[in-house]
Protein backbone atom coordinates (compact mmCIF):
# COMPACT_ATOMS: atom_id res chain seq x y z
CA UNK A 1 0.00 0.00 0.00
CA UNK A 2 3.11 2.12 -0.50
CA UNK A 3 3.29 5.28 -3.03
CA UNK A 4 5.75 3.68 -4.71
CA UNK A 5 5.10 3.91 -9.02
CA UNK A 6 6.66 1.85 -11.56
CA UNK A 7 7.54 2.97 -14.83
CA UNK A 8 5.57 1.36 -17.81
CA UNK A 9 5.08 -2.41 -18.97
CA UNK A 10 5.67 -3.61 -22.55
CA UNK A 11 3.64 -5.82 -24.64
CA UNK A 12 4.76 -7.32 -28.67
CA UNK A 13 3.50 -10.10 -30.90
CA UNK A 14 4.47 -11.37 -34.20
CA UNK A 15 2.09 -13.78 -36.22
CA UNK A 16 3.20 -15.54 -39.21
CA UNK A 17 0.06 -14.24 -41.27
CA UNK A 18 -2.64 -11.18 -40.31
CA UNK A 19 -4.46 -11.90 -37.14
CA UNK A 20 -6.22 -9.56 -34.97
CA UNK A 21 -2.94 -8.55 -32.80
CA UNK A 22 -4.89 -5.60 -31.71
CA UNK A 23 -6.93 -7.38 -29.66
CA UNK A 24 -4.31 -9.95 -28.45
CA UNK A 25 -1.94 -6.55 -27.36
CA UNK A 26 -5.06 -4.99 -25.52
CA UNK A 27 -5.65 -7.79 -23.42
CA UNK A 28 -1.50 -8.24 -22.45
CA UNK A 29 -1.97 -4.96 -21.60
CA UNK A 30 -4.79 -5.16 -19.51
CA UNK A 31 -2.57 -7.60 -17.53
CA UNK A 32 -0.12 -5.39 -17.35
CA UNK A 33 -2.07 -2.44 -16.00
CA UNK A 34 -0.13 -2.62 -12.60
CA UNK A 35 2.33 -1.57 -14.01
CA UNK A 36 1.22 1.91 -15.33
CA UNK A 37 -1.66 3.52 -15.13
CA UNK A 38 -1.62 6.93 -16.92
CA UNK A 39 -1.61 6.54 -20.64
CA UNK A 40 -1.31 3.56 -22.98
CA UNK A 41 -1.09 2.56 -26.68
CA UNK A 42 -0.67 0.09 -28.80
CA UNK A 43 0.67 0.35 -33.00
CA UNK A 44 -0.52 -2.09 -35.22
CA UNK A 45 1.48 -3.12 -38.25
CA UNK A 46 -0.28 -4.41 -40.98
CA UNK A 47 2.62 -5.26 -43.88
CA UNK A 48 4.48 -2.32 -43.16
CA UNK A 49 1.59 0.15 -42.61
CA UNK A 50 1.30 1.10 -39.03
CA UNK A 51 -2.02 2.42 -37.40
CA UNK A 52 -1.67 3.54 -33.88
CA UNK A 53 -3.71 4.90 -31.33
CA UNK A 54 -2.80 6.25 -27.60
CA UNK A 55 -3.83 8.74 -25.07
CA UNK A 56 -4.40 8.90 -21.42
CA UNK A 57 -6.15 6.91 -19.23
CA UNK A 58 -6.68 3.67 -18.25
CA UNK A 59 -6.50 0.65 -20.98
CA UNK A 60 -10.42 -0.38 -20.95
CA UNK A 61 -11.45 3.09 -20.86
CA UNK A 62 -8.80 4.13 -23.54
CA UNK A 63 -9.45 1.04 -26.24
CA UNK A 64 -12.75 0.95 -27.09
CA UNK A 65 -14.17 -1.07 -29.26
CA UNK A 66 -14.44 0.99 -32.09
CA UNK A 67 -10.72 1.96 -31.40
CA UNK A 68 -9.35 -1.51 -31.50
CA UNK A 69 -11.73 -1.86 -34.90
CA UNK A 70 -10.28 0.95 -36.30
CA UNK A 71 -6.67 -0.50 -35.64
CA UNK A 72 -7.41 -3.42 -38.02
CA UNK A 73 -5.77 -6.71 -38.26
CA UNK A 74 -1.85 -6.94 -39.10
CA UNK A 75 0.90 -9.18 -38.15
CA UNK A 76 3.10 -7.29 -35.68
CA UNK A 77 1.65 -5.14 -32.89
CA UNK A 78 3.23 -3.01 -29.87
CA UNK A 79 1.68 -1.92 -26.54
CA UNK A 80 2.67 0.21 -24.06
CA UNK A 81 1.27 0.91 -20.37
CA UNK A 82 2.56 4.11 -18.46
CA UNK A 83 3.78 6.04 -15.10
CA UNK A 84 6.11 8.42 -16.13
CA UNK A 85 9.47 8.76 -14.18
CA UNK A 86 10.78 10.99 -16.67
CA UNK A 87 8.81 13.56 -18.42
CA UNK A 88 5.42 14.33 -17.40
CA UNK A 89 1.87 12.69 -17.95
CA UNK A 90 0.61 14.44 -20.89
CA UNK A 91 -0.55 12.56 -24.18
CA UNK A 92 2.33 13.98 -26.17
CA UNK A 93 3.88 11.88 -23.42
CA UNK A 94 2.10 8.45 -24.31
CA UNK A 95 4.06 5.27 -26.06
CA UNK A 96 4.62 3.51 -28.10
CA UNK A 97 7.01 6.19 -30.14
CA UNK A 98 6.41 6.51 -33.79
CA UNK A 99 9.08 7.51 -35.81
CA UNK A 100 9.41 7.95 -39.91
CA UNK A 101 12.67 7.59 -40.97
CA UNK A 102 13.93 7.19 -44.80
CA UNK A 103 15.87 4.08 -43.80
CA UNK A 104 11.76 2.58 -42.79
CA UNK A 105 8.97 3.05 -39.46
CA UNK A 106 9.62 2.25 -36.18
CA UNK A 107 7.54 1.78 -32.93
CA UNK A 108 9.09 1.82 -29.67
CA UNK A 109 8.07 0.69 -26.46
CA UNK A 110 10.10 1.84 -23.22
CA UNK A 111 10.44 0.25 -19.64
CA UNK A 112 13.05 1.60 -17.26
CA UNK A 113 14.99 4.60 -17.37
CA UNK A 114 18.43 5.86 -18.81
CA UNK A 115 20.64 7.76 -16.25
CA UNK A 116 22.38 9.47 -19.37
CA UNK A 117 19.57 10.97 -20.67
CA UNK A 118 19.61 14.79 -19.84
CA UNK A 119 23.54 14.42 -21.24
CA UNK A 120 22.02 12.23 -24.95
CA UNK A 121 18.92 14.83 -25.27
CA UNK A 122 21.63 17.84 -24.75
CA UNK A 123 24.07 16.50 -27.65
CA UNK A 124 21.30 15.86 -29.73
CA UNK A 125 19.71 18.78 -29.42
CA UNK A 126 23.03 21.15 -30.26
CA UNK A 127 23.08 19.00 -33.49
CA UNK A 128 19.74 19.99 -34.51
CA UNK A 129 17.36 17.16 -33.48
CA UNK A 130 13.80 18.71 -32.39
CA UNK A 131 11.94 16.69 -29.58
CA UNK A 132 8.34 16.56 -29.21
CA UNK A 133 8.13 15.07 -25.51
CA UNK A 134 9.91 14.98 -22.29
CA UNK A 135 10.70 11.38 -21.62
CA UNK A 136 13.62 9.45 -22.38
CA UNK A 137 12.08 6.75 -24.31
CA UNK A 138 12.27 9.74 -27.41
CA UNK A 139 15.87 9.93 -26.47
CA UNK A 140 16.44 6.00 -27.69
CA UNK A 141 14.70 6.42 -30.38
CA UNK A 142 16.58 9.19 -31.86
CA UNK A 143 19.92 7.27 -30.84
CA UNK A 144 18.49 3.94 -32.90
CA UNK A 145 17.39 6.48 -35.44
CA UNK A 146 20.97 8.05 -35.59
CA UNK A 147 22.37 4.98 -36.03
CA UNK A 148 20.16 3.33 -38.65
CA UNK A 149 22.05 5.50 -41.16
CA UNK A 150 25.19 3.92 -41.15
CA UNK A 151 24.16 0.68 -40.03
CA UNK A 152 22.52 -2.47 -42.48
CA UNK A 153 19.53 -3.68 -40.04
CA UNK A 154 17.58 -1.82 -37.39
CA UNK A 155 18.99 -4.46 -35.17
CA UNK A 156 22.01 -3.93 -35.93
CA UNK A 157 21.13 -0.05 -35.31
CA UNK A 158 19.87 -1.22 -31.75
CA UNK A 159 22.96 -3.00 -30.67
CA UNK A 160 25.27 0.12 -31.57
CA UNK A 161 22.76 2.13 -29.97
CA UNK A 162 23.06 0.31 -27.11
CA UNK A 163 26.74 1.30 -26.59
CA UNK A 164 25.30 4.71 -26.01
CA UNK A 165 22.57 4.24 -23.52
CA UNK A 166 23.20 3.74 -19.73
CA UNK A 167 20.41 2.75 -17.86
CA UNK A 168 17.42 0.63 -17.64
CA UNK A 169 15.43 -0.31 -20.70
CA UNK A 170 13.44 -3.38 -21.63
CA UNK A 171 12.37 -2.43 -25.38
CA UNK A 172 9.71 -3.72 -27.57
CA UNK A 173 10.89 -2.06 -30.82
CA UNK A 174 8.72 -2.74 -34.22
CA UNK A 175 10.08 -2.20 -37.95
CA UNK A 176 7.91 -2.98 -41.12
CA UNK A 177 8.93 -6.37 -41.15
CA UNK A 178 10.12 -7.47 -37.76
CA UNK A 179 9.97 -7.04 -34.06
CA UNK A 180 12.56 -6.94 -31.83
CA UNK A 181 12.70 -7.38 -27.84
CA UNK A 182 16.09 -5.46 -26.02
CA UNK A 183 17.02 -5.41 -22.53
CA UNK A 184 19.93 -3.50 -20.98
CA UNK A 185 23.08 -5.04 -20.25
CA UNK A 186 22.33 -5.43 -16.58
CA UNK A 187 18.72 -6.56 -16.65
CA UNK A 188 17.10 -3.92 -14.35
CA UNK A 189 13.52 -4.66 -15.53
CA UNK A 190 12.07 -7.72 -16.45
CA UNK A 191 11.36 -8.85 -20.06
CA UNK A 192 10.36 -12.09 -21.83
CA UNK A 193 9.16 -13.70 -24.35
CA UNK A 194 6.57 -17.01 -24.98
CA UNK A 195 4.80 -18.67 -27.77
CA UNK A 196 0.97 -19.39 -29.06
CA UNK A 197 -0.29 -22.84 -29.84
CA UNK A 198 -0.36 -21.35 -33.32
CA UNK A 199 2.95 -19.88 -33.54
CA UNK A 200 2.49 -16.39 -32.73
CA UNK A 201 5.41 -14.73 -30.71
CA UNK A 202 4.21 -12.78 -27.88
CA UNK A 203 6.74 -10.36 -25.64
CA UNK A 204 6.25 -8.50 -22.54
CA UNK A 205 7.22 -7.21 -19.08
CA UNK A 206 5.72 -10.44 -17.13
CA UNK A 207 4.40 -13.42 -18.16
CA UNK A 208 1.14 -12.99 -16.94
CA UNK A 209 0.48 -10.69 -20.21
CA UNK A 210 1.61 -14.33 -22.05
CA UNK A 211 -0.87 -16.35 -20.07
CA UNK A 212 -3.41 -13.61 -20.70
CA UNK A 213 -3.49 -14.72 -24.16
CA UNK A 214 -2.76 -18.04 -24.39
CA UNK A 215 0.84 -17.85 -24.67
CA UNK A 216 3.06 -20.03 -23.45
CA UNK A 217 6.73 -18.74 -21.42
CA UNK A 218 10.18 -20.27 -22.83
CA UNK A 219 12.57 -17.78 -21.60
CA UNK A 220 13.02 -14.36 -20.06
CA UNK A 221 15.09 -12.56 -22.66
CA UNK A 222 18.37 -12.33 -21.49
CA UNK A 223 20.40 -9.21 -19.51
CA UNK A 224 22.02 -7.54 -22.80
CA UNK A 225 20.42 -9.64 -25.47
CA UNK A 226 18.86 -8.49 -28.69
CA UNK A 227 16.00 -11.11 -29.96
CA UNK A 228 14.66 -10.68 -33.92
CA UNK A 229 11.16 -12.00 -34.45
CA UNK A 230 10.33 -12.07 -38.64
CA UNK A 231 9.80 -14.32 -41.52
CA UNK A 232 12.58 -16.29 -40.73
CA UNK A 233 11.86 -17.29 -36.91
CA UNK A 234 13.54 -16.03 -33.85
CA UNK A 235 17.37 -14.36 -33.94
CA UNK A 236 19.59 -13.34 -31.30
CA UNK A 237 22.25 -10.94 -30.60
CA UNK A 238 24.16 -11.59 -27.78
CA UNK A 239 26.99 -9.23 -28.04
CA UNK A 240 25.86 -6.78 -25.00
CA UNK A 241 25.47 -10.17 -22.91
CA UNK A 242 27.60 -10.63 -19.72
CA UNK A 243 29.25 -7.13 -20.55
CA UNK A 244 28.43 -5.42 -16.57
CA UNK A 245 26.70 -7.22 -13.51
CA UNK A 246 23.14 -8.66 -13.64
CA UNK A 247 21.00 -6.42 -11.85
CA UNK A 248 16.99 -7.02 -11.65
CA UNK A 249 15.61 -4.58 -9.52
CA UNK A 250 14.33 -6.53 -6.49
CA UNK A 251 11.40 -4.69 -6.25
CA UNK A 252 9.74 -6.99 -8.94
CA UNK A 253 9.27 -9.42 -6.56
CA UNK A 254 8.59 -7.44 -3.53
CA UNK A 255 5.90 -4.74 -5.17
CA UNK A 256 5.87 -4.26 -9.33
CA UNK A 257 5.01 -7.50 -10.11
CA UNK A 258 2.02 -9.25 -10.30
CA UNK A 259 1.90 -12.62 -7.50
CA UNK A 260 1.15 -15.24 -10.96
CA UNK A 261 4.39 -14.03 -12.73
CA UNK A 262 7.32 -15.98 -13.28
CA UNK A 263 10.58 -13.52 -13.25
CA UNK A 264 13.57 -15.30 -14.33
CA UNK A 265 12.56 -18.78 -13.38
CA UNK A 266 11.04 -17.47 -9.66
CA UNK A 267 7.17 -17.61 -8.77
CA UNK A 268 6.52 -13.66 -7.29
CA UNK A 269 3.66 -14.94 -5.19
CA UNK A 270 6.50 -17.34 -3.80
CA UNK A 271 8.83 -14.62 -3.18
CA UNK A 272 6.78 -12.76 -1.30
CA UNK A 273 5.38 -15.58 0.96
CA UNK A 274 9.40 -15.95 1.42
CA UNK A 275 10.09 -12.30 2.38
CA UNK A 276 6.84 -12.65 5.39
CA UNK A 277 8.85 -15.87 6.79
CA UNK A 278 12.15 -13.92 6.85
CA UNK A 279 10.20 -11.42 8.64
CA UNK A 280 8.71 -13.55 11.60
CA UNK A 281 12.52 -15.06 11.40
CA UNK A 282 13.86 -11.32 11.87
CA UNK A 283 11.05 -9.55 14.03
CA UNK A 284 9.18 -12.39 16.09
CA UNK A 285 6.28 -10.93 18.32
CA UNK A 286 3.66 -12.06 20.52
CA UNK A 287 0.09 -11.22 18.79
CA UNK A 288 -3.41 -12.89 17.89
CA UNK A 289 -3.83 -12.66 13.71
CA UNK A 290 -1.82 -11.66 10.93
CA UNK A 291 -3.35 -9.33 8.25
CA UNK A 292 -1.65 -8.06 4.94
CA UNK A 293 -2.52 -4.68 3.53
CA UNK A 294 -3.75 -5.64 -0.35
CA UNK A 295 -2.32 -6.03 -2.59
CA UNK A 296 0.99 -6.82 -2.21
CA UNK A 297 0.86 -7.01 1.31
CA UNK A 298 -0.97 -10.61 1.59
CA UNK A 299 1.13 -12.91 0.58
CA UNK A 300 4.09 -11.70 3.13
CA UNK A 301 1.48 -11.80 5.31
CA UNK A 302 0.72 -15.75 4.82
CA UNK A 303 4.33 -16.23 4.76
CA UNK A 304 4.53 -14.61 8.36
CA UNK A 305 1.71 -16.36 9.49
CA UNK A 306 3.08 -19.31 8.34
CA UNK A 307 6.58 -19.43 9.68
CA UNK A 308 5.59 -17.60 13.20
CA UNK A 309 2.03 -20.29 13.79
CA UNK A 310 0.19 -17.00 14.17
CA UNK A 311 -3.19 -17.51 12.39
CA UNK A 312 -3.38 -15.42 8.73
CA UNK A 313 -6.87 -13.86 8.51
CA UNK A 314 -8.28 -11.40 5.99
CA UNK A 315 -7.92 -8.15 7.53
CA UNK A 316 -9.05 -5.60 4.94
CA UNK A 317 -11.57 -5.19 2.31
CA UNK A 318 -10.28 -2.94 -1.01
CA UNK A 319 -12.61 -1.42 -2.96
CA UNK A 320 -12.05 -2.98 -6.63
CA UNK A 321 -13.84 0.18 -8.35
CA UNK A 322 -11.43 2.66 -7.48
CA UNK A 323 -7.96 3.40 -9.50
CA UNK A 324 -5.63 5.95 -9.37
CA UNK A 325 -7.96 8.55 -11.09
CA UNK A 326 -10.55 8.13 -8.16
CA UNK A 327 -11.16 12.01 -6.64
CA UNK A 328 -13.41 12.33 -3.73
CA UNK A 329 -15.96 14.88 -4.08
CA UNK A 330 -15.74 18.25 -2.21
CA UNK A 331 -12.81 18.66 -0.20
CA UNK A 332 -13.21 15.68 1.73
CA UNK A 333 -9.77 14.57 3.66
CA UNK A 334 -7.00 11.87 2.59
CA UNK A 335 -8.31 9.72 5.69
CA UNK A 336 -11.47 9.49 3.92
CA UNK A 337 -9.85 8.71 0.39
CA UNK A 338 -8.55 5.53 2.16
CA UNK A 339 -11.40 4.72 3.98
CA UNK A 340 -13.14 4.72 0.80
CA UNK A 341 -10.78 2.49 -0.66
CA UNK A 342 -9.64 0.51 1.93
CA UNK A 343 -11.75 -0.66 5.18
CA UNK A 344 -10.69 -3.28 7.69
CA UNK A 345 -13.15 -5.95 8.97
CA UNK A 346 -13.68 -5.06 12.56
CA UNK A 347 -14.76 -8.58 13.85
CA UNK A 348 -10.71 -9.78 12.80
CA UNK A 349 -8.98 -7.18 14.78
CA UNK A 350 -10.81 -5.86 17.26
CA UNK A 351 -9.64 -6.36 21.07
CA UNK A 352 -6.91 -8.52 19.23
CA UNK A 353 -2.80 -7.93 18.87
CA UNK A 354 -2.52 -7.41 15.37
CA UNK A 355 0.80 -7.69 12.92
CA UNK A 356 -0.09 -6.01 9.83
CA UNK A 357 2.43 -6.69 6.98
CA UNK A 358 3.08 -4.44 4.19
CA UNK A 359 5.60 -4.13 1.21
CA UNK A 360 7.31 -0.75 2.12
CA UNK A 361 7.27 2.32 3.64
CA UNK A 362 8.16 5.78 1.26
CA UNK A 363 6.73 8.95 3.13
CA UNK A 364 4.86 7.01 5.81
CA UNK A 365 1.96 9.09 5.07
CA UNK A 366 -0.27 6.25 3.95
CA UNK A 367 0.72 3.70 6.95
CA UNK A 368 -0.48 6.07 8.80
CA UNK A 369 -3.17 6.41 7.85
CA UNK A 370 -4.36 2.31 7.42
CA UNK A 371 -2.89 2.20 11.07
CA UNK A 372 -5.62 4.98 12.59
CA UNK A 373 -7.85 2.80 10.69
CA UNK A 374 -6.74 -0.51 12.24
CA UNK A 375 -6.72 1.11 15.84
CA UNK A 376 -10.34 3.06 15.17
CA UNK A 377 -11.54 -1.12 14.50
CA UNK A 378 -10.19 -1.63 17.94
CA UNK A 379 -7.22 -3.12 17.51
CA UNK A 380 -5.55 -4.09 20.80
CA UNK A 381 -2.36 -3.46 19.66
CA UNK A 382 -0.87 -3.45 16.39
CA UNK A 383 2.98 -4.29 14.98
CA UNK A 384 3.56 -3.58 11.43
CA UNK A 385 6.03 -5.49 9.39
CA UNK A 386 7.18 -4.30 6.15
CA UNK A 387 8.50 -7.18 3.61
CA UNK A 388 11.31 -4.33 2.37
CA UNK A 389 13.89 -2.97 4.19
CA UNK A 390 13.88 0.86 4.74
CA UNK A 391 14.27 2.89 1.63
CA UNK A 392 17.05 5.37 2.22
CA UNK A 393 18.20 6.15 -1.47
CA UNK A 394 16.80 7.64 -4.48
CA UNK A 395 16.20 5.30 -7.50
CA UNK A 396 17.41 6.01 -11.17
CA UNK A 397 16.17 3.17 -13.09
CA UNK A 398 12.50 3.59 -13.43
CA UNK A 399 11.10 3.95 -9.76
CA UNK A 400 9.40 7.24 -8.65
CA UNK A 401 12.02 7.66 -5.67
CA UNK A 402 14.16 11.24 -7.23
CA UNK A 403 14.93 12.39 -4.23
CA UNK A 404 16.01 11.32 -0.44
CA UNK A 405 13.97 14.54 0.94
CA UNK A 406 10.60 12.88 1.15
CA UNK A 407 12.05 9.72 2.32
CA UNK A 408 10.68 9.15 6.15
CA UNK A 409 13.71 6.52 7.11
CA UNK A 410 16.59 9.38 6.01
CA UNK A 411 14.81 11.09 8.86
CA UNK A 412 14.06 9.26 11.77
CA UNK A 413 14.87 6.11 13.28
CA UNK A 414 13.11 2.98 13.74
CA UNK A 415 11.66 3.86 17.35
CA UNK A 416 11.16 7.23 15.82
CA UNK A 417 8.88 6.34 12.92
CA UNK A 418 6.98 4.10 15.04
CA UNK A 419 5.34 6.82 16.88
CA UNK A 420 5.27 8.82 14.46
CA UNK A 421 2.29 6.51 12.25
CA UNK A 422 1.15 4.89 16.00
CA UNK A 423 2.23 1.17 16.15
CA UNK A 424 3.50 -0.31 19.03
CA UNK A 425 6.42 -2.16 17.12
CA UNK A 426 7.90 -1.82 13.77
CA UNK A 427 10.29 -4.14 12.03
CA UNK A 428 11.53 -3.92 7.98
CA UNK A 429 12.97 -6.77 5.96
CA UNK A 430 16.88 -6.71 6.18
CA UNK A 431 19.06 -5.94 3.51
CA UNK A 432 20.68 -9.46 3.98
CA UNK A 433 17.55 -11.42 3.08
CA UNK A 434 16.07 -9.17 0.32
CA UNK A 435 18.71 -10.60 -1.48
CA UNK A 436 17.48 -13.99 -1.00
CA UNK A 437 14.03 -13.73 -2.18
CA UNK A 438 13.72 -15.16 -5.21
CA UNK A 439 15.26 -18.74 -5.68
CA UNK A 440 15.53 -19.56 -9.35
CA UNK A 441 17.78 -16.29 -10.62
CA UNK A 442 20.66 -19.20 -9.66
CA UNK A 443 23.36 -16.97 -8.37
CA UNK A 444 22.54 -13.96 -10.34
CA UNK A 445 22.66 -10.27 -8.06
CA UNK A 446 19.66 -7.78 -7.58
CA UNK A 447 19.70 -4.23 -7.93
CA UNK A 448 18.79 -3.03 -4.09
CA UNK A 449 20.49 0.60 -4.52
CA UNK A 450 17.78 2.37 -2.90
CA UNK A 451 18.05 0.35 0.24
CA UNK A 452 21.80 0.06 0.62
CA UNK A 453 23.37 3.06 -2.01
CA UNK A 454 25.37 0.06 -4.08
CA UNK A 455 24.46 1.74 -7.08
CA UNK A 456 25.15 -0.39 -10.45
CA UNK A 457 25.84 2.73 -12.37
CA UNK A 458 26.95 5.92 -12.66
CA UNK A 459 24.23 8.30 -11.06
CA UNK A 460 22.65 10.94 -13.94
CA UNK A 461 24.33 14.25 -13.05
CA UNK A 462 20.72 16.18 -14.03
CA UNK A 463 18.56 14.62 -11.45
CA UNK A 464 15.28 16.26 -11.94
CA UNK A 465 12.73 14.36 -13.75
CA UNK A 466 10.45 17.28 -14.57
CA UNK A 467 13.32 19.77 -15.64
CA UNK A 468 11.26 20.06 -19.26
CA UNK A 469 8.18 20.86 -17.28
CA UNK A 470 9.68 23.69 -15.42
CA UNK A 471 7.97 27.48 -15.10
CA UNK A 472 10.26 30.00 -16.95
CA UNK A 473 11.34 31.73 -13.27
CA UNK A 474 12.86 28.06 -12.43
CA UNK A 475 14.54 27.13 -15.31
CA UNK A 476 18.16 28.45 -15.15
CA UNK A 477 18.99 27.78 -19.56
CA UNK A 478 15.81 30.73 -19.78
CA UNK A 479 16.40 33.34 -22.35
Amino acid sequence: MSSLREECGVFGVYSPESYNVALMTYYGLFALQHRGQESCGIVVNDDGVFNSYKDTGLVNDVFTPEILSSLGNGNMAVGHVRYGTTGSSERSNAQPILVNHMKGRMALAHNGNLVNSFELRRELEMEGSIFHTTSDTEVISYIITKERINSPSIEDAICRAMYKLKGAYSLVVMSPSKLMAVRDPNGFRPLCYGVTEDGRYVVASESCALDSVGAKLVRDVEAGEILIFDKDGIRSIKEHCQKADHRLCVFEYIYFARPDSVIEGSCVHEARIRAGAFLALEHPVQADVVIGVPDSGIDAAIGFSRQSGIPYELGFIKNKYIGRTFIAPGQQSREDKVRIKLNPISSVVSGKRVVMVDDSMVRGTTSKRIVRLVREAGAKEIHLRFSAPPFINPCYYGTDIDSRENLIACKYSIDEIAKIIGVDSLGFLSNESVKQLASGVHGKGYCTACFDGDYPTDVPQEKNKSRFEEKISRNKNKE
